[in-house]
C-alpha cells in the first residue's frame, strides 16, 4: 500500500472538514495522538493518518468547579502540569503518561491506570465532549459541570470507541485538589487465595485505596500492593490494615518508597509483549482469582497483573507462536464463562485477532452504531471486531 498521508487540523472544524472530504473520496483514516496505543487492536494499514498534535491546550478551567475542559490532543503530561499549578489533579493514572499519551487517546481507548477503585474510569471522568464527525460536523456530548444529566450519555459511547466513530477533538474532565499525603507498601503471598482474599478484604472496607494490584510473575509469589492518598490519617490507616493483613496469612510486608516505579512496569506491561501477546480481561471481581490460576496454569504464561478493585486482569503470554495462540483462546473462552470478557490487546503472532475465535457481545449494537456514525467506514479499519 503506498505510504499514507499525515494530515494535522488546527482547530474541530477542520478536524471535520478532512473528515468530510475523506468520507466522500472513500480514503480510509487512522486518528493518531501521542502513538501510544498504536498497537491496540487489529490495526489495518489507512490511506491517511489524522494526527492530532495541534488539537492541543487547556481551553478553560474552574478550579472552583473542579473542571477541566481541553483540546483533545493535549498530552495527558501537560495537562497535568497545568493542573498542578493551581494545586488541583486529574484522577487518571492512564498508561504512558511520560512518552506523550493524550487526552483523546485515552478516552477514546478508555484506557484507565490503577485509581479506578478511588476514582471511577475513563467514562466517570468525562463530562462533555467534542467530536467531529464524518458528515463535517461537530457534535457536543453532555456539558461542563459536574450535575449535568440531560439527554443521552454519548460520553460513554465515544469513549473507548477506539477512534471508529468520530475524533474527539475537545472534553471536559472532572478534577480533584492535589492529596495532602500518599504511601503504599507490598505483600507478597505464596498462595493466589490469599493474595486475592486480602484484596477483595481491603475492597469491602472503607479504605478506598488509590491502587490495588495483585501480580504474579515466575517466581511463583503473588504480591499484593496497596497504594493510598488522601489526608495524612486515612493513609496511614489504610496502611496500618494493609499491613495487618498481611500478618495474618504469614506474608511478608515491605514499604514502597517510589510507587510509580513500582508500578509503571505493571501499567505498562503491553510493552512486554512485543515477542508474545497480551490477553485484557474484564471481570466480576470475584471471579478473578479463579481466571488467574487458570491463566497459570498455562504453558506460556509470564506475567499476570490484576486490577483487584475493578476485575481487569492482564496476562502476558510468551513461548512458541502455536502455544501463544491456543493460550489466547483459550483465556478468551474463561472469560466469558466467567462472566466477563476478554481481548487481545497485543500481539506479535500471526493468527490472533482482537477477540480471538469469539464474536464479542454487543457485535451487532457496535455495528448498528458504526453504520450511523461512519456510514461510508472510512474511520479506523479493523481496529475493532465491527470496525
Amino acid at each position: 500500500m503506498p505510504i499514507a498521508e499525515h494530515v494535522r487540523p488546527g482547530s474541530p472544524d477542520a478536524c471535520a472538514a478532512l473528515l468530510a472530504r475523506f468520507a466522500a473520496d472513500g480514503r480510509t483514516v487512522r486518528v493518531r495522538g501521542g502513538g501510544t496505543k498504536d498497537h491496540l487492536g487489529s490495526r489495518e494499514d489507512t490511506a491517511v493518518v489524522l494526527e492530532t498534535a495541534a488539537l492541543a491546550g487547556i481551553v478553560d478551567h474552574v478550579p472552583a468547579d473542579l473542571t477541566v475542559t481541553v483540546a483533545g490532543g493535549t498530552t495527558l503530561a501537560t495537562l497535568a502540569t497545568g493542573l498542578a499549578a493551581a494545586g488541583q489533579f486529574l484522577p487518571l493514572d492512564a498508561p504512558f503518561i511520560g512518552r506523550g499519551a493524550t487526552v483523546g487517546g485515552a478516552i477514546s481507548t478508555n484506557s484507565s491506570g490503577f485509581g479506578r477503585l478511588r476514582y471511577g474510569g475513563v467514562r466517570d471522568l468525562v463530562l462533555g465532549l467534542r467530536v467531529a464527525l464524518t458528515d463535517g460536523t461537530v457534535v457536543r456530548s453532555g456539558g461542563q459541570v459536574v450535575k449535568n444529566v440531560a439527554g443521552y450519555d454519548l460520553n460513554k459511547l465515544f469513549g473507548g470507541s477506539f477512534g471508529t466513530l468520530g475524533v474527539i477533538v475537545e472534553a471536559t474532565l472532572k478534577t480533584l485538589p492535589l492529596p495532602a499525603a500518599s504511601d503504599a507498601v507490598t505483600i507478597a503471598f505464596r498462595r493466589s487465595e490469599d493474595a486475592f482474599a486480602a484484596a477483595d478484604a481491603i475492597v469491602r472496607t472503607s479504605l478506598r485505596p488509590t491502587a490495588l494490584v495483585v501480580e504474579h510473575a515466575d517466581d511463583d509469589r503473588w504480591r499484593l500492593i496497596v497504594a493510598a492518598a488522601d489526608e495524612a490519617e486515612p493513609v496511614a490507616r489504610a496502611m496500618r490494615e494493609a499491613r495487618a493483613l498481611g500478618q495474618s496469612r504469614n506474608a511478608s510486608v515491605e514499604p514502597i518508597t517510589d510507587l510509580e516505579h513500582a508500578l509503571a512496569p505493571l501499567r505498562d506491561l503491553v510493552d512486554q509483549a512485543a515477542d508474545g501477546a497480551l490477553v485484557r480481561a474484564s471481570l466480576p471481581i470475584s471471579a478473578q482469582r479463579a481466571f488467574a490460576d487458570a491463566a497459570v496454569a498455562l504453558g506460556p504464561f509470564a506475567r499476570l497483573v490484576a486490577d483487584a478493585g475493578s476485575g481487569s486482569v492482564s496476562i502476558l503470554l510468551q513461548g512458541t507462536d502455536a502455544a501463544v495462540v491456543r493460550a489466547a483462546d483459550g483465556l478468551i473462552v474463561n472469560a466469558r464463562v466467567l462472566g466477563g470478557t476478554a481481548r487481545i490487546e497485543r500481539s506479535a503472532v500471526r493468527g490472533l485477532t482482537t477477540f480471538g475465535d469469539q464474536v464479542p457481545p454487543g457485535a451487532f449494537l457496535m455495528r448498528r452504531l458504526k453504520d450511523a456514525f461512519d456510514p461510508a467506514g472510512i474511520l479506523e479499519p479493523g481496529r475493532m471486531a465491527i470496525a
